[in-house]
């Protein structure tokens, strides 16, 4: 069903908005559906339209509409970031290498054991990364593999692609965008070439 008159779409335009812009957490367009009522004859097709204008309209502003895994939310265009950032007296976490490194090693390889990740690694995971990264909602058990011990297999959360701004794993850069090869070949003890 097409919405029929301006004034019905921007009505629903606006309570969109109003409900995206307060949202904590991103919404997907089933959810969006869930604030209107039968008699206000909204549909799907409305609501992807109206996202649609909305992101349009916002296209060139400090603030997008943004698609994430879990749905559509608003957010600060990049571009404007080192202004809003100033007013934030909450600083953004640091993270050790080691955490980050684990973090890629479960996103590009999951599901993936501790003991995978440490036999790339190198050297033993710590408990307090998996669970910092448990806590962050960023990873989590998936199952456990057929082997003694039954190990969990690690796996990262919709909240991990949220917080990255990816609508799925395949956004991820390819690991030969990431990888230095004369990394590579010093870790691979390739001879150089002059």
């Amino acid at each position: 069903m097409q919405i029929q008159n301006i004034k019905n779409i921007k009505n629903i335009k606006n309570i969109l908005e109003a409900i995206l812009f307060s949202a904590e957490r991103p919404l997907t367009i089933n959810q969006l559906l869930e604030y209107f009522e039968p008699e206000d004859q909204v549909n799907r097709q409305d609501i992807k339209k109206i996202i649609s204008i909305l992101q349009s309209d916002y296209q060139d502003k400090g603030i997008k509409l943004k698609e994430v895994d879990r749905g559509y939310r608003f957010q600060t265009n990049e571009q404007y970031k080192g202004w809003v950032t100033k007013h934030w007296t909450e600083r953004t976490p640091k993270y050790s290498r080691a955490l980050l490194e684990t973090l890629a090693i479960i996103a590009y390889r999951q599901p993936t054991t501790r003991a995978e990740i440490e036999d790339i690694r190198g050297v033993a995971v710590s408990s307090n990364i998996i669970k910092t990264l448990e806590e962050r909602n960023w990873v989590r058990v998936v199952g456990h593999k057929e082997l003694p011990g039954r190990p969990s297999m690690l796996g990262t959360t919709r909240e991990f692609l949220d917080y990255f701004n990816l609508k799925s794993l395949n956004e991820l850069p390819a690991l030969a965008d990431l990888i230095d090869i004369k990394d590579l070949n010093l870790s691979l003890d390739f001879p150089e070439k002059n």
